[in-house]
């Protein structure tokens, strides 16, 4: 009997900063996909982002005090060393080349599963990953959302990756960093620490 190919997610985002919530879906990605692992790719020059991300040495070592101790995740900087704009296929089409055996997955939110179609060659995409797509259940009293996969082409391989209720944001953390507030409860003290001592999202 051979062995099982290897099983492997691929999880990018500007991780501006990397907080709890990014840690919680790493952590539901790893279990519930059964992935060997879990590449975080913190966003190189993000072709769809308006406002520029901190520099990106700053994104890179918080994401690793975020992921530290997670069996399974590898903070890859790839993105971070590309020249010129990011784009997810360029990134899956080379790790493939590295381990062409493996099963790939593809880790995003509702809203970028929602944007799929705008995405750079996003067929192609399709043909290199399946999708798995985290989804939070709505606020009480809020409608139920839709499915996310109802917006996909026919055919595309996706599923969802339930998720418990988490209601935090970078842009929360970074309005409240601006304000003076704490943000140990969101990022946790070792990133917290950071941003602290780097001085990072404060106003100029």
């Amino acid at each position: 009997m051979s062995p099982r190919p290897l099983r492997i997610g691929v999880f990018g985002g500007a991780f501006d900063p990397p907080h709890r919530a990014h840690r919680a879906l790493a952590e539901a990605a790893i279990r519930e996909l059964n992935l060997d692992r879990l590449h975080i790719l913190p966003t190189g020059q993000a072709w769809h982002r308006r406002q520029a991300p901190v520099p990106a040495e700053h994104r890179l070592a918080m994401c690793r005090l975020a992921f530290e101790g997670l069996a399974g995740a590898l903070v890859d900087d790839r993105e971070l060393r590309r020249v010129g704009p990011t784009y997810t296929v360029d990134t899956l089409l080379e790790l493939r080349r590295a381990r062409p055996d493996a099963e790939w997955l593809l880790v995003l939110g509702e809203d970028q599963a929602r944007a799929l179609t705008s995405w750079h060659r996003w067929p192609e995409l399709l043909t290199l990953a399946e999708l798995a797509i985290a989804v939070r259940p709505p606020p009480a009293g809020a409608a139920p959302s839709l499915d996310p996969r109802e917006g996909l082409p026919p055919g595309a391989r996706a599923r969802l990756l339930p998720l418990p209720p988490m209601p935090v944001s970078a842009t929360e953390i970074r309005t409240r960093i601006a304000e003076g507030a704490g943000i140990d409860h969101l990022v946790g003290p070792a990133v917290a620490g950071y941003i602290a001592r780097h001085h990072l999202y404060r106003p100029a």
